[in-house]
């Protein structure tokens, strides 16, 4: 019996370098729109359960590589019940602990002792440093290619609710009155709700 060919192991499929920016630039809005869903799709779907560490801090260093605003200009208006509304909103997250992490861990902190916590938020260090509300989001990204997707829009929106509920507390380092502060930690709380009803539609298998 001839002997079988052994399925050679392929590297999961990523976006290259320039290819947001290529989606970015182009004029046809229904064109860019259904690129960037494309695109979304690819990072979530395409390197599922990837055990490449590359691939992963890709995944996790996104927003460095291409900028923000370009993925901004691709996903920020995409419906948050979707793979590319809810790539916005995790790395937006990521990308307001990185550029504060003061600010994220004494809200996270001061959170976490009045409202429930999902157990990867209840894990961390107390009281929590800005290392540790760094290497939180970072874990919470590297979902996104490792493990249950649901898993991770389910922890993201644990710790969005956590830092909302830390920022009434304590108010906004940046907002200018009570007002805003409180304005600025309900738009984290409706963060989290969307993450939570997207990680049901993915329990479900209605998120795309």
């Amino acid at each position: 019996m001839p002997e079988q060919p052994r399925h050679r192991h392929h590297r999961p499929m990523l976006p290259g370098a320039g290819h947001f920016e290529a989606i970015v630039g182009d004029i046809d809005p229904a064109a860019r729109s259904e690129a960037a869903d494309r695109c979304a799709t690819l990072l979530v779907r395409g390197a599922r359960d990837t055990a490449d560490e590359e691939v992963v801090a890709r995944v996790v260093h996104l927003a460095e590589t291409e900028g923000l605003d370009t993925l901004a200009d691709l996903w920020s208006g995409s419906p948050a019940d979707s793979l590319a509304g809810c790539l916005w909103r995790l790395y937006l997250l990521r990308a307001w602990v990185y550029a504060d992490p003061a600010s994220a861990a004494r809200e996270f902190a001061a959170g976490r002792h009045v409202t429930p916590v999902h157990e990867v938020v209840a894990g961390v260090v107390d009281p929590p440093g800005p290392d540790e509300v760094r290497r939180l989001t970072d874990l919470v990204l590297r979902g996104v290619v490792q493990g249950d997707f649901a898993d991770t829009l389910y922890r993201a929106a644990a710790f969005a609710r956590v830092v909302a509920a830390g920022r009434t507390q304590v108010g906004s380092s940046h907002a200018r009155t009570p007002y805003d502060s409180d304005l600025s930690a309900a738009r984290l709380l409706t963060l989290a709700d969307q993450l939570e009803q997207a990680a049901g539609l993915e329990v479900e298998g209605l998120l795309a």
